[in-house]
């Protein structure tokens, strides 16, 4: 499963349905963000060869760099979005995130970031 930090209005993470960020906000956040792109699918190719799919509605993919490699999924689940083993720019990015939706970012043990 492995880490996952939360961008939610909830006052923890596991309640978001409770005060949600609806996926129409995150859609319009998404379209307005020119770094932000709606895939709603991720792919990933296994050292195997093997070719992973991940599809949900609200799965938008972070490209700080029109070049690079940097950036990550962010998921929409359950009234928050998610990302999984966030580094210092991806928080960066997950607080900027929050500020506009007027919530906040929290890790998997209720810890504010």
């Amino acid at each position: 499963m492995g880490y996952e930090v939360h961008i939610t209005r909830a006052p923890h993470w596991i309640d978001s349905e409770s005060s949600p960020i609806t996926l129409d906000e995150w859609k319009a956040y998404v379209a307005a963000d020119p770094e932000m792109r709606m895939d709603n699918f991720a792919e990933a190719t296994t050292t195997e060869g093997e070719t992973i799919r991940y599809e949900n509605e609200g799965l938008a993919v972070w490209k700080p760099g029109a070049s690079d490699n940097r950036g990550g999924w962010f998921d929409y689940r359950n009234g928050r979005i998610v990302v999984k083993h966030p580094d210092e720019e991806t928080l960066a990015k997950m607080r900027q995130i929050a500020q506009a939706l007027g919530a906040r970012v929290m890790g998997d043990e209720g810890e504010l970031y």
